[in-house]
């Protein structure tokens, strides 16, 4: 234990502490306090959402990509959807590569509601607050070091819920974890998206998707423009005349590593001029688009994958196997951003769906410890189906139902019955195997 942190005054305490308040924290945060226990969500910006909010504006995950599309998302994501729904900012729309039907919002809205539904749970929250360290007893995390404006403090709690994204509790526990990168896949590439207003919809809208690629490759080869991905999707938006971009790809980078971040934001960005100056200049409807803004930003695809109690293989998905302690369902195609110009797509077959097991969620080595979203345990290929922030919010939602159930019980989520938490689970809307799948879309 560092021996600073033996004078370091407590600034928080709870029964359950999320650290990261991204799509899977907060889901988690509200699972939690409606579950009954004392709840904080600690979150290094001044904002919820994380890439729900800063990076994307778009719910992957919800559908499967078959012919007669199923929701396989259900329960408080959905609660999320429905609420962007009364405010009138969401639309929802056939994704790209057929990767399943896409709900699209607005991100500045999206906020207000995590902030809402968070706070109505009855959960308290805590920005501009980073976690530099842990203390540990034994197998079990006591507390959390974290650092704000303030200096140094201390965050008590019973049981944690690391929704980091990056496993950043794992990493600091001394729990097993594998770097993205070192299996022999390299990681997933980073992009950094922007948005542009003043396009024409209309005669955008008429240049389909092999038409925008194939111009795509003749400005590479023009030498005029350097665009590392030849693909990439742009989208409708629920704002007029304004559309989303996935399409920057910066590779080889480690997304833990601050100097290669750092460069890597700036390329990003550079990138983003170079794609918003090929649309306008090439591409018919977007003559007089202009740049509205970056992502707060660059996306994180993969970074560290935790080993947990069972790892979430490629087989696993492609074979679309279910398993008994099943706590949220996949049906996300494997979506491998490598560091080519395209992108790696694998279907599950028949579009059926696959099951995320509890066990997945449950680090080795920490008994109070579970972990929700993207850090989950799982190998490569599995973790680029299943890192969509529908299946993210479905496991934030199981995590934090099991936290506040290992309060309850005064125990820990690895010792849970897993039988009352897909109890519970179901009760609260949650869709897994042998749950009902609802028909597709709006």
């Amino acid at each position: 234990m560092p021996v600073y942190t033996q004078e370091l005054p407590i600034v928080a305490e709870a029964e359950v502490v999320v650290l990261g308040s991204g799509s899977a924290g907060s889901t988690a945060a509200i699972a939690a306090a409606r579950t009954g226990a004392d709840t904080l969500l600690v979150e290094r910006y001044g904002f919820l959402g994380g890439t729900s909010t800063m990076v994307l504006d778009t719910f992957y995950g919800f559908y499967t990509p078959a012919d007669q599309a199923a929701r396989v998302v259900n329960g408080i994501p959905w609660e999320i959807v429905e609420r962007l729904y009364a405010y009138g900012m969401v639309l929802e729309r056939p994704s790209s590569y057929g990767a399943g039907q896409a709900v699209t919002y607005d991100p500045t809205t999206l906020k207000v509601v995590w902030e809402q539904t968070v706070g109505a749970a009855g959960a308290r929250l805590l920005l501009h607050t980073f976690c530099v360290d842990v203390l540990k007893d034994g197998d079990r995390i006591s507390g959390l070091v974290v650092a704000s404006k303030q200096g140094l403090g201390l965050i008590m709690g019973r049981v944690f819920v690391d929704a980091s994204g990056d496993a950043d509790l794992v990493f600091k526990s001394g729990a097993p974890f594998e770097a993205a990168g070192t299996d022999g896949q390299p990681a997933q590439s980073l992009t950094t998206t922007f948005r542009l207003g003043g396009v024409n919809a209309e005669r955008a809208r008429a240049v389909k998707r092999d038409e925008l690629v194939k111009r795509m490759k003749a400005a590479n080869v023009s030498g005029e423009y350097r665009l590392p991905r030849e693909e990439g999707s742009i989208h409708a938006t629920p704002i007029a005349d304004v559309v989303a971009t996935n399409m920057t790809r910066v590779a080889y980078v480690d997304g833990t590593d601050p100097f290669e971040l750092t460069k890597a934001e700036v390329e990003g960005r550079r990138q983003a001029l170079e794609y918003t100056r090929f649309l306008r200049e090439q591409i018919p409807g977007y003559e007089h688009s202009y740049l509205m803004n970056f992502s707060t930003q660059i996306g994180i695809r993969e970074t560290r994958r935790i080993w947990g109690e069972y790892r979430l293989t490629r087989e696993d998905v492609l074979s679309a196997r279910q398993f008994e302690d099943a706590i949220a369902q996949c049906g996300a195609p494997i979506e491998d951003h490598h560091a080519g110009n395209n992108t790696r797509w694998e279907y599950v077959p028949d579009g059926g769906t696959y099951d995320i097991p509890y066990r997945v969620l449950l680090p080795q080595g920490v008994s109070n410890l579970v972990v929700a979203g993207r850090c989950l345990s799982a190998d490569h290929d599995a973790h680029a189906s299943v890192r969509s922030m529908g299946q993210c919010m479905a496991m934030g939602q199981a995590a934090g139902t099991a936290a506040a159930l290992a309060v309850r019980e005064d125990g820990t989520p690895h010792r849970l019955n897993v039988g009352k938490l897909q109890e519970r689970l179901r009760m609260d809307g949650a869709l897994f195997s042998g749950a009902t799948a609802v028909a597709a879309a709006k």
